[in-house]
């Protein structure tokens, strides 16, 4: 079975909601090119890219969430990162069964754009969903520990990648093979067994 097919087999049951940062991920992002090459992966369309408010935000997360049918698999990229932290500290999980948090955004930065800086504090609770956190030896938005220690507070797995800058459009990734391997070997060894065990636990 194809790389693709193996991801595809293991999300049948579940739905893909891709989440972008500030300003939305233009046509050579990942994020994009996850979604063309999975048609089934749905964007969360954000009111306002440019001028970023938590609540409306953390807002239109909740209704997807809500309204899904089915679980939920958050792929989200910086500010999107943030974005599922804050949502997650106000709501329990829900249909969310699992979260890649790839470049989550340190709002906390003393240089970080005014327009970002309503999203600080960052939450630190432990997120109530398998999670994996990706970060940067070089990301200029969030540095290396500082994104390791998020990853702790937030009870999720940590992958450190060597010299992938923000790991955006800028980083020349193309379709990111490296990152879609990961998910699908960390959805079928720990986050989706976890997640249906979770459930188990629940109805038990």
């Amino acid at each position: 079975m194809s790389p693709d097919n193996r991801l595809r087999h293991a999300l049948q049951d579940i739905d893909v909601l891709v989440l972008p940062g500030w300003r939305n991920s233009g046509p050579t992002h990942w994020q994009s090119r996850w979604e063309a090459r999975f048609p089934p992966w749905r964007r969360l369309q954000q009111e306002n890219w440019t001028h970023p408010r938590r609540d409306d935000w953390v807002g239109t997360l909740e209704t997807a969430v809500t309204t899904s049918r089915r679980p939920l698999l958050l792929v989200a990229h910086s500010l999107g990162c943030i974005t599922v932290a804050h949502w997650a500290s106000r709501h329990a999980g829900g249909r969310v069964a699992a979260a890649l948090l790839v470049a989550p955004a340190d709002v906390e930065r003393h240089d970080v754009a005014g327009r970002l800086r309503g999203f600080a504090p960052i939450p630190r609770m432990p997120l109530p969903f398998p999670t994996l956190v990706v970060g940067s030896d070089n990301d200029p938005a969030c540095r290396a520990p500082r994104a390791a220690a998020l990853a702790h507070a937030w009870g999720a797995d940590f992958l450190l990648l060597q010299g992938a800058g923000h790991i955006n459009a800028d980083s020349g990734l193309g379709d990111w093979e490296p990152g879609l391997q990961v998910l699908d070997t960390w959805l079928g060894r720990q986050a989706l067994p976890a997640s249906a065990a979770r459930r188990a636990l629940r109805v038990a």
